[in-house]
């Protein structure tokens, strides 16, 4: 199918959050601390109030009312501590955006600054164990004696690998349009990845009934997870449209992004492992080192991969967390398998070298005939059958084993394996649909984020009701609507599909009407592990006198149960794995270890992948067909692509230079370093 929202985009008619009309609009523009660590002393708003067009500034002098659960980024304005730089102190409210912002900027701010911690290191004093991480996993586990299967091991291992502070950056800046209607209730149009949860989540820092409260996302461009969860523009905008009596817009600049939307945190990450003399694993240990704020405790699931991927008789996982003077981590997109499969693919990869194994083959020796952590039998498990697709098609079997063999002149070529995994989760969600002069109506608080949600529910309940698709009509994006769950760790068709399926086949019955709630369904799913997998296969090219580096073919074999639109599947791999390319290559935000904050705060210094940067990019996926997922069988593949595509660059760059780089990214002056 063509995408059904596709012409009201490229014709421009499709609004965003910050383009709703509002009579008597006025904009918000926040005011951000100059200090990591320390207190307010005072806040002076009187030169901006003088100011032509302003209407009010906030600030913790005159705190505005909220709820008793505000807590974080969205508690602004109650405290006069600072916990990191780029925190919102203030704003400015004003009939322009261009007042707003000199207003902004006439702000008086005074500190009382303290010594700030913004550095995350593997010995760091204050390192703990949280209790669960992200988003409620164990966070340690231990089966069977890891140092007693290291030492019986015929190779081993012990190689640490690092991951950088990486930034979410949807093309759609956080944004929201906040106004109060004549009976008083709260309507907000904000840059939402589920309309429910961000009602839901803005009532309870106002205080107010969810009830009071409406959220409306109908088009979103973009988010990667940075949009997952309310972000201070949307607190911000209703306080200033309570304060002012009048519609409010705040949106934040792309430096702002940077400050207050969210990022992933930098990991240290250390693997041991061991393997008998066939390749089989004796030990496997993986321990995780994060940050998180002094605001709000994030923990991101970062071991919790070499959980799912590898059967071994000792197998240990940890998390270490350290909370610094830095603004709060969050998602972003394959939280935890992203980076956890890095480190852990290329240690798997070095194994593979050290013992003598082809890289490929070793996986097969280890893939588990149920999940190795937990014991739990596999809904459905591919990953062998993509590893040998995938073989075939990148012609694997031409390859020399040698590292640093193959030359074109200046050129040295490389290639590299990885796999890929990402959980299969659904969660409850509620669907209506009603029959209206012979087409369909289906309504359900379900986002689109650009991943095409619309166009697969389409085509889900056209299915489902067995007419044409051209019937069918897709609501979607506000919070009154019936309540869905988020876009986001790969579970929205499997959750939003699961409640239209059920919809579709009630409507069938009732003959106008068909209603789902797939609480109890959800909570009746068997007991089982249920994963998507896929191999990542990459072939790079290396200048031996400068060291740039050149992705020539990128390759992704997924096994992802049915696939819902042909279409959309390749769009979502072939983004996920380009996304890979760019944490491989050239994402990376700097921490300012001096002043706090972040170095590197837009897209001239932030670098991300361009079509230029890989030759050749193809996904393709294996018919699998999965009973115990959903009425679809469908698993999400939003994530699926970007897990694993790094660590097959990083692997390709060790079998064309014979020098290992573990610290991403991976860049010209650190591969020149290893090899001069």
């Amino acid at each position: 199918m063509n995408r059904v929202e596709g012409r009201v985009k490229v014709t421009g008619l499709a609004t965003y959050a910050a383009e709703y009309p509002a009579e008597g609009v006025t904009y918000a523009y926040p005011v951000q601390s100059r200090i990591a660590k320390g207190r307010i002393k005072r806040i002076d708003g009187g030169e901006a109030l003088a100011m032509p067009g302003v209407l009010a500034v906030l600030s913790s002098e005159d705190p505005p009312r909220l709820g008793e659960e505000a807590q974080g980024d969205l508690a602004l304005f109650q405290s006069r501590d600072v916990a990191y730089r780029g925190q919102i102190v203030a704003a400015a409210v004003a009939d322009t955006y261009e007042n707003a912002r000199a207003a902004a900027d006439a702000i008086v701010v005074e500190y009382e600054q303290d010594l700030h911690d913004v550095t995350l290191r593997a010995d760091h004093p204050n390192l703990y164990q949280p209790e669960t991480v992200n988003p409620g996993y164990p966070c340690d586990t231990v089966k069977g004696d890891v140092e007693a299967g290291l030492d019986a091991a015929e190779t081993g291992i012990d190689v640490t690998y690092t991951t950088p502070v990486q930034h979410n950056n949807p093309m759609e800046p956080h944004a929201a349009l906040a106004l109060w209607d004549t009976e008083d209730r709260l309507l907000v149009y904000d840059t939402a990845q589920g309309a429910s949860a961000s009602r839901d989540l803005i009532a309870k820092t106002l205080g107010l009934p969810r009830e009071e409260v409406r959220v409306v996302s109908r088009h979103v461009g973009g988010g990667f997870g940075s949009k997952g969860t309310t972000r201070p523009q949307a607190v911000l905008a209703a306080l200033a449209a309570r304060a002012v009596g009048r519609p409010v817009k705040a949106v934040l600049t792309r430096q702002q992004m940077f400050d207050v939307t969210g990022y992933r945190t930098p990991t240290i990450q250390r693997l041991r492992l061991g393997a008998d003399a066939e390749g089989r694993l004796t030990a496997l240990e993986h321990v995780a080192y994060e940050q998180s704020s002094t605001l709000v405790e994030f923990a991101e699931q970062t071991a919790t991969p070499s959980r799912v991927m590898y059967a071994t008789p000792a197998l240990r996982t940890a998390h270490r967390l350290v909370r610094l003077d830095v603004a709060t981590p969050s998602w972003m997109r394959a939280p935890g398998e992203c980076p956890g499969m890095y480190a852990l693919e290329s240690a798997m990869d070095e194994l593979a070298y050290a013992a003598g194994i082809d890289p490929i083959e070793l996986r097969v020796i280890n893939d588990p005939e149920v999940e190795p952590e937990s014991g739990l039998p596999f809904s459905s498990r591919n990953l062998v059958a993509c590893l040998r697709e995938g073989a075939r098609r990148f012609h694997w079997d031409r390859r020399d084993p040698e590292p640093a063999r193959l030359r074109d002149g200046e050129w040295l070529i490389g290639t590299g394996v990885a796999a890929s995994t990402y959980p299969s989760r659904r969660r409850p969600s509620k669907a209506v649909v009603t029959m209206r002069e012979g087409d369909f109506l289906v309504q359900i608080a379900a986002a689109d984020i650009g991943t095409g949600a619309r166009t697969a529910l389409t085509r889900i309940a056209a299915e489902a009701l067995g007419v044409a698709p051209d019937r069918v009509h897709v609501e979607l994006g506000d919070s009154d609507l019936p309540d869905a769950p988020l876009a986001g760790g790969s579970m929205g068709t499997a959750s939003w599909g699961s409640a239209v399926v059920r919809a579709c086949e009630g409507l069938k019955v009732n003959g106008t009407v068909g209603r789902a709630d797939t609480t109890e369904e959800v909570k009746r799913d068997a007991e089982l592990a249920r994963h998507a997998f896929g191999a990542q296969f990459a072939e790079v090219r290396v200048n031996s006198v400068t060291g740039e580096l050149r992705v020539s073919r990128l390759l992704g074999v997924f096994a992802a149960g049915h696939i819902v639109d042909a279409r959309l599947a390749r769009s979502q791999f072939i983004g996920g794995m380009t996304m890979g390319m760019g944490m491989a290559l050239m994402e990376e935000t700097f921490t300012d270890e001096e002043f706090g904050g972040f170095l590197r705060r837009d897209l001239a210094q932030y670098h991300v992948p361009a079509c230029a940067d890989v030759t050749d990019i193809e996904a393709v996926w294996l018919d699998e067909e999965d009973g115990e997922l959903n009425p679809m069988g469908s698993k999400g593949i939003g994530e699926i692509g970007i897990v694993g595509t790094a660590a097959a660059i990083g692997n390709a760059v060790y079998h064309a230079t014979g020098h290992r780089v573990r610290d991403l990214p991976i860049t010209p002056p650190k591969i020149i370093d290893l090899m001069f």
